[in-house]
């Protein structure tokens, strides 16, 4: 992924208005962040524990989208797979996330959820970079760039649906 600047990030919200985009906590590290490694950018809103962002790339832009997820945990020994990436995690490892629909079908409420890494870390799990905290990822036939190839599809249409 190429590096994004804030206001990359900030004009590239589909489902928030200008003025959400606008007053959004972005991470204070975007030089830091290791970009060739990223399929998505991903965080948590240190201010709302229920909020997340993701901006991806799609078609040469970047797209964001606002994410919700439920701030209640699950028990420690209850073990969940990230529909993105795959990744199994133990107990609030994987949430959630639901995103308002872009366009008149989200003003009406209406919204499309998808379990993912609770800390949007997919990229770097795939890479080997992370260790979830279940200590290791299940050993897959498909090579690292199937297994991106089929994250950025599963990533593609979940965004799909947010403008149907």
């Amino acid at each position: 992924m190429r590096p994004l600047t804030d206001p990359d990030i900030r004009n590239s919200f589909i489902n928030c208005s200008k003025g959400e985009a606008k007053r959004l906590s972005l991470p204070r590290d975007l030089d830091e962040r290791p970009w060739d490694d990223l399929d998505f950018l991903g965080w948590r809103d240190p201010g709302a524990p229920d909020r997340s962002y993701l901006v991806t790339e799609r078609e040469g832009r970047a797209v964001g989208v606002t994410l919700r997820f439920p701030s209640s945990q699950r028990g420690f020994l209850h073990r969940s797979m990230c529909s993105l990436c795959l990744t199994t995690h133990r107990g609030g490892g994987v949430s959630l996330m639901t995103a308002r629909k872009a366009g008149p079908a989200g003003r009406e409420g209406n919204s499309v959820g998808l379990y993912m890494c609770t800390d949007l870390a997919c990229s770097l799990y795939l890479r080997g970079k992370k260790v979830p905290d279940s200590g290791a990822r299940f050993e897959e036939s498909l090579t690292l760039e199937e297994q991106i190839a089929r994250a950025t599809g599963n990533l593609s249409a979940f965004l799909d649906k947010l403008y149907v």
